[in-house]
This record gives structure tokens, sequence and C-alpha cells, in this order.
């Protein structure tokens, strides 16, 4: 499942870079690949916590949304990648958008029938040399 959001991402770079070593390259920003999964018949409230308050309160914090996806194959599954600047400041921001007032009241809200969320997993990366997103 990483593999293939992987490829998506880098199938924007340039096909003549294609030769270009693997490698990671420094750049002055990270990003995070996020999957979370639902509880059965629960997507679509993870969803509209994302759209309607998590993805500006992620904005607040300075965490900037590269894109979110919902896999055709993969049921009760929301895949997003986020760029912080530093793996540091995703530390912080992650830390600071917890405490939000306006989140934890969303998230709550969002749970008054029970979890929506089963499980997350997180996953730093810094772009190859031939990566559109440098």
């Amino acid at each position: 499942m990483f593999k293939r959001i992987l490829q998506i991402l880098l199938l924007s770079a340039a096909a003549s870079t294609l030769a270009m070593p693997v490698q990671a390259q420094p750049t002055p920003h990270v990003y995070e690949l996020r999957t979370y999964t639902s509880h059965d018949g629960r997507l679509n409230d993870v969803v509209n916590r994302f759209r309607d308050h998590t993805v500006r309160i992620f904005a607040r914090h300075g965490m900037v949304s590269v894109g979110y996806w919902v896999p055709k194959d993969q049921p009760n599954t929301l895949i997003y990648v986020l760029q912080h600047p530093s793996r540091e400041a995703a530390d912080k921001n992650w830390d600071a958008f917890r405490k939000d007032p306006e989140w934890t009241a969303a998230r709550d809200a969002s749970m008054k029938n029970g979890p929506i969320v089963e499980k997350t997993h997180s996953v730093f990366m810094d772009p190859t040399a031939f990566s559109a997103l440098k």
C-alpha cells in the first residue's frame, strides 16, 4: 500500500531524471505519510471530520496538506501526506494540534456514537533526488 502511494507521488518526476540514483536528498522539510483505518461503516465520519475541521486546523499548526486519498481496494482507509518544516517541527506541530481546543471539540463531537478510527500508521519520508516534491 505504501509503495503504491509513493509510486503515485514519484510519477510526477520528469522522465529524463529517472536514471539518477535513488537516495534521499536533504530538504528544508519532511513529508509524513499517514494511514487511518476506520471502524466498519465509519469512513465517511473520518472523511467528514478531515474536510470540516482537521485540514483547517492542520494549516493553523504549520502542517501543509499535500493530498488525501481513499484507496479503491482498501475499505475503511484514508491515506494522506503532510509536509512539515522538519521532523522536530512535526513533533511540535502534532503536540500543538492535539492540544488545540477546536480539534478536541471536533474529535469529541465526531465520536459521540463511538470511536471512528480503529488505527493509524505514520511514516516520515525525504524525497529522492528525482522527486518533484523537493
